[in-house]
């Protein structure tokens, strides 16, 4: 045994290697603690190539995380050729985010080795949860539409579901947020600095994309008239490939996503005559492409931008979806029956052009042909109710980007409104609602229409927002192909956001109904009866609040807050967004602040209030919330009198890292938009699942939460959609509001007049305008609602047996929002995909595979 002191490596003192003697399983595959220490110190030195001496605790995590992949690639392989030899239906899922969060522990959850790994660790002196600390999160994806494709990845793997995942290798992610003087300040995320271990760069399955240009007529040899796009420039895409592992199976299937680079990326004739910039010009302006998530498109090089990128990943996809149909020699007019493509938003939607492309101009297909193809292939989720977020395009630039494209979305469209004038006849403004092009003023391509025109299935992603679907958002192509549509409710997966989050609550729950409910969480359903012991409900009790206190100590080392364990903790963590209504959760704080100033004596249930999301870069409005929360929480949390029973909160970057330490802390959960813009929202279901109350407004799955949950174990406040749109329908003033509620007036008077900005009136008047002068979101007007429920909810929380039993039961009934039932609804409903199981290949049959 060899001892390296190592004095600066605060995991441990000692780093241990020990002779170990030769193992009977496989380096490779073996799960015993030797078999891991052993490949653990070869991909140390083999991979890393450092010994302990020199060694960093970033070397060790990427070591066990080589080892780790290691094990997972026996599956990866079998599945693909399992999947590759039966020719297995498949579903191709294009989304411009996947918003994994760290590989390592989840691997190690769904691998069923955590406790061995950590075992292993410890024998060679070194600590698990630091080195899964030390893994960087991908920077894929931004908010709840890049979460969702992560949990219908894993819940897709877990059920056994054939699927590539298709996105976009984004070189700095979205952006790290800072906060500076209370204001967000976006910085690089260089998430890929140090590499990622657990992909896989596949060079040999490059793909060209054309771009700009312009398109040429010609007859082919069979005298049907063409059309040929010769393009301004030509980008390469090359993908990366990372292995998406089912929970306690053999399946292992692919996240594919494309990395933009120059067909030539060094000009040595321009380098010889001195040119060094225009060397490398091509390969700066082609990486531009995956750069970055979201640029800002403010100016119109950021729209350029985003369109490349939606077509650069929708184009590499299909080609390589093409290349997979040669590979397993299926025939070009079975496309539709080897893959179907759910569309996860408009981003991808210009897929349906491109495969329209590629089938008609590159195979030369008819277009019939090629039309059907395409709409037995596409399916739609819409993920918003918001009109701002359907995304349209200029037809300007459109052209100039993708030529040939908007010449098929004509060619679409007339043929699309032929079919309406046919079936509407004389009804010219339904032919205007409905057309793909947007005529009114600069005329636009409307992305959410083509997806529609070029889809076999729509779904909205909660119950209400498919019936405001229906009803208003795409209420004429409800009304023209009504057996399109389809609701499917969103859903988490149990095992990162409860069985690898919540480590406790899991082992406790499995101690009690056993391990399957991690796979099967209806399962969950067997709590019920143990809410109504007390000593389980102690039990609870204890775990809650050594979670809290857990979080409360990691907040203190991150980011300097010093919060109690003690109080309430109420959670709204989300992108920042006027709907969401942030600010409506700030009068609030602002209302109890003026309450205990004015009364020192009143008695109050101490609370800590914690903020988290990323603002827009170009959205000013959604920049100024973090200002006014951080400016109140400054306040207030300097001030003597009060800041023992209130503390604010603003944790900055919050991400699925810091997502995994907060969902199980949290016991109250603000899903507080305003009823009939949220889509669905996903974090409440975490909150749901491990064990917080939901104080919300019925709204997207909100709804369905209070419905599984009882409406007795939900705190419900404000206006319902139908109420919003009655209220603004007679001529909402909110002005009316402002003076008949004296202590919103009072709330509303100290942010104006500077008491939480040093005496600047102005910094927040564009807020303040905004709430009095139109308040959109209806802030004022469920005010009085939101106060009043969170009286209930301190009233609630003094009762610690009956919160406890709310807490137990919101739990036992979050079973229908585990993303493995919706997945199951997609198959069932609108994909027509069977489960395929996965035998493990040896290497022996994997060398005859090759050999065949």
């Amino acid at each position: 045994m060899f001892n390296f002191k190592r004095p600066y490596f605060p995991m441990n003192s000692y780093v241990n290697i020990q002779k170990i003697s030769p193992i009977d399983e496989d380096g490779h595959t073996g799960f015993s603690i030797k078999a891991l220490k052993h490949a653990f110190l070869d991909n140390l030195f083999y991979v890393q190539g450092k010994f302990p001496a020199l060694a960093t605790k970033h070397d060790y995590s990427l070591a066990l995380a080589y080892t780790v992949r290691d094990r997972l690639l026996q599956r990866w392989i079998s599945t693909a050729e399992i999947y590759t030899r039966r020719k297995s239906r498949t579903v191709a899922y294009f989304s411009a985010e996947f918003l994994l969060g760290p590989h390592l522990g989840n691997n190690l959850l769904n691998l069923g080795i955590s406790d061995q790994v950590r075992q292993a660790m410890l024998e060679l002196g070194l600590i698990y949860e630091e080195l899964l600390g030390q893994e960087v999160e991908p920077g894929l994806g931004n908010g709840g539409l890049g979460r969702l494709a992560a949990c219908f990845l894993d819940s897709m793997a877990t059920l056994e579901i054939p699927s590539l995942g298709y996105g976009i290798r984004y070189e700095f992610g979205i952006f790290a947020q800072d906060i500076v003087d209370g204001w967000q300040e976006e910085k690089t995320d260089k998430w890929l600095r140090f590499g990622n271990p657990w992909e896989i760069q596949r060079p040999e399955w490059a793909v060209e994309v054309k771009l700009g240009g312009h398109t040429e007529t010609y007859i082919d040899a069979n005298e049907h008239s063409r059309v040929r796009w010769i393009p301004g420039w030509i980008v390469l895409g090359t993908p990366y490939d990372t292995p998406i592992l089912g929970y306690h199976n053999n399946t292992a299937n692919t996240l594919r996503l494309w990395k933009a680079e120059a067909a030539e990326s060094f000009d040595l004739g321009d380098f010889n005559r001195g040119n060094y910039y225009g060397a490398v010009h091509k390969k700066l302006i082609s990486e531009n492409i995956t750069k970055i998530l979201y640029p800002n498109d403010e100016q119109i090089q950021g729209k350029e931008l985003r369109l490349q990128q939606q077509y650069f990943f929708v184009s590499c996809s299909l080609q390589d979806m093409l290349r997979i149909m040669k590979v397993q020699q299926i025939p070009l007019t079975q496309f539709h029956e080897k893959f179907t493509v759910q569309l996860n938003d408009t981003h991808p939607a210009v897929a349906i052009t491109e495969l329209m492309r590629l089938l008609i101009d590159e195979k030369l297909m008819s277009w019939d042909a090629a039309w059907s193809i395409t709409q037995k292939t596409f399916a739609y989720t819409n993920h918003t109710l918001l009109p701002e977020a359907l995304e349209q395009w200029s037809l300007h630039l459109f052209a100039r980007i993708l030529p040939r494209h908007l010449e098929i979305i004509m060619e679409i469209n007339a043929r699309f409104l032929n079919e309406v004038r046919i079936r509407f006849l004389g009804d010219a403004e339904r032919l205007t609602r409905l057309s793909i092009i947007n005529e009114s003023g600069e005329r636009y391509v409307r992305m959410a229409h083509l997806a529609c025109v070029g889809s076999h299935a729509i779904n909205g992603v909660a119950a209400l927002h498919t019936e405001l679907l229906k009803k208003d958002v795409l209420a004429d192509f409800h009304t023209l192909w009504p057996e399109k549509f389809s609701n499917k409710t969103n859903g988490v997966t149990p095992r990162r956001w409860l069985a690898l989050s919540n480590p406790r609550l899991t082992k406790f729950i499995s101690r009690h109904i056993g391990e399957n409910w991690i796979k099967e969480l209806s399962e969950l359903k067997q709590l019920e009866p143990y809410a109504e012991q007390s000593s389980f409900r102690s039990d609870w009790r204890f775990i809650k609040r050594s979670i809290k206190e857990d979080f409360a100590a990691y907040l203190r080392r991150s980011t300097g807050y010093v919060i109690d364990p003690q109080s309430l903790f109420e959670v709204q963590v989300k992108r920042i967004h006027e709907y969401k209504r942030q600010h409506l959760s700030v009068l609030h704080i602002i209302a109890l602040y003026h309450r205990i100033k004015s009364n020192p004596n009143m008695a109050i249930v101490p609370r800590t209030f914690i903020f988290g999301g990323k603002a827009a870069p170009g959205y000013y409005m959604a920049k100024l919330m973090i200002k006014l929360i951080t400016a109140v929480g400054e306040v207030i949390n300097k001030d003597p009198a009060v800041r023992s029973s209130i503390k604010v909160v603003f944790l900055p970057n919050f991400n699925v890292t810091t997502g995994q330490k907060l969902y199980p802390a949290a016991e109250l959960s603000e899903q507080i938009s305003t009823a009939g813009k949220e889509a669905s929202g996903t974090g409440n279901m975490k909150f749901c699942m491990n064990g917080a109350l939901t104080i919300g407004t019925l709204d997207g799955a909100n709804i369905e939460i209070r419905e599984e949950v009882g409406e007795e174990n939900f705190f419900l406040f404000g206006l319902t959609a139908a109420e919003v749109q009655t209220l603004k329908a007679e001529g909402y003033q909110p002005m009316d509001v402002y003076h008949s509620n004296p202590e919103l007036k009072v709330v509303i008077d100290l942010i104006s007049e500077g008491y939480f900005s040093g005496g600047d009136r102005e910094l927040f008047q564009p807020l303040v305008n905004s709430l009095l002068h139109g308040d959109p979101y209806m802030l004022l007007a469920d005010f009085q609602s939101f106060v009043d429920c969170q009286n209930q909810v301190s009233q609630a929380y003094l009762d610690y047996e009956h919160w406890t039993r709310m807490s137990i039961l919101n739990v036992a009934r979050s079973g229908k929002f585990s993303s493995d039932r919706t997945i199951k609804e997609y198959c069932r409903d609108i994909w027509n995909v069977k489960p395929v199981k996965i035998d493990l290949l040896s290497h022996d049959e994997l060398r005859k595979s090759m050999l065949d």
